[in-house]
């Protein structure tokens, strides 16, 4: 039936033109922001999962950040660590060679070895890196605080978040510590009996130039071989050797410690550099478009388009035709 008010195939043309107009705008989109996923209404699950994977990998980045601050400030550390390791051995010679000398020589020598002390003293206090120094503390009370350097972003399988830590001990590594009521002082301050080089919290200092008693302490941070005009016996001398060696002990288990630390670190770096790398990927394969497929598709599509309208042009002329049908 020919009707002037009721076109079907111009309808059916326009339908078949408007759906190809469709596909290619979803296409066109694809082809200008590189996503088959752009937005929640392309896939709702899709989008929601790149979302927060890209949020979880925006926090990691945060992370790897603080895993390079963290770093830092363990380098600062065992730096210092490294050089007051070799202070202490100096100081270490200048008492042996000071066994058995003069009174008048180790005098000299204790000049040498007050010179020495100030420098373990320096390398402790420079040893800092945006505020945080772990060898020269101030503790009020207590223990001083563990340094905490965020190494990962953790989201669980019901969504929630947490994050882990490298914590630097660092009560254990502190060579000084100037607070008023530490636990324990540090490395380097602290009270160490003469016969054994173990720290004690109650000092007994020694009287210079008498022998030595089983109870005198000493610090390396404070030790002398010559004070006025007395100078240490030799078996005093021999008890801060002690006090030293065990000091000297302990600042290598300390300079172990913080290498570890750093290594973990540099893993830790590493990981989190890959698992980036590995979500970035992820979320690639959820949302990104497939540029040679989407490019096909787009010439495919421009040919039914231009189809659709020639098909569109044929079905509206039909309607002239019945004008031959009033003809004479």
């Amino acid at each position: 039936m020919a009707s002037i008010m009721t076109n079907a195939s111009a309808l059916t043309a326009l339908q078949s033109l408007n759906a190809t107009q469709k596909n290619l705008d979803t296409t066109q989109a694809r082809i200008s922001t590189g996503y088959r996923v752009s937005q929640a209404s392309d896939n709702a699950a899709y989008w929601s999962i790149a979302t927060t994977m890209r949020s979880d990998n925006q926090a990691m980045s945060t992370v790897s950040d603080a895993l390079g601050l963290g770093a830092s400030k363990v380098d600062t550390a065992y730096t210092g660590m490294d050089s007051a390791i070799t202070t202490i051995n100096q100081i270490q010679q200048k008492l042996t060679a000071s066994y058995g000398q003069t009174d008048a020589s180790k005098e000299k020598t204790q000049v040498e070895i007050a010179a020495l002390q100030k420098q373990l003293k320096a390398y402790a206090d420079g040893a800092t890196f945006s505020g945080t120094n772990m060898l020269s503390v101030s503790t009020a009370s207590g223990t001083a605080a563990d340094v905490k350097i965020v190494s990962a972003f953790n989201r669980s399988s019901t969504g929630a978040v947490s994050i882990s830590t490298i914590d630097v001990n660092v009560e254990s590594i502190k060579l000084y510590d100037s607070g008023a009521a530490p636990t324990a002082k540090g490395i380097l301050d602290t009270a160490r009996l003469g016969t054994t080089g173990a720290a004690v919290t109650t000092a007994s200092a020694p009287t210079l130039g008498a022998a030595a008693a089983a109870t005198d302490t000493y610090s390396v941070a404070s030790l002398a071989i010559f004070s006025g005009t007395t100078a240490a016996s030799d078996t005093q001398i021999q008890q801060m050797m002690n006090v030293v060696d065990a000091a000297l002990k302990d600042m290598t288990n300390a300079a172990t410690k913080l290498g570890s630390a750093k290594s973990s670190i540099d893993l830790q770096k590493t990981f989190t550099s890959s698992l980036m790398d590995s979500i970035d990927r992820g979320v690639g394969q959820l949302v990104d478009a497939d540029m040679n497929k989407e490019s096909t598709r787009l010439q495919a599509l421009q040919v039914q388009q231009q189809l659709g309208v020639q098909a569109l042009s044929i079905a509206n002329g039909s309607s002239q035709s019945i004008l031959s049908l009033f003809r004479g």
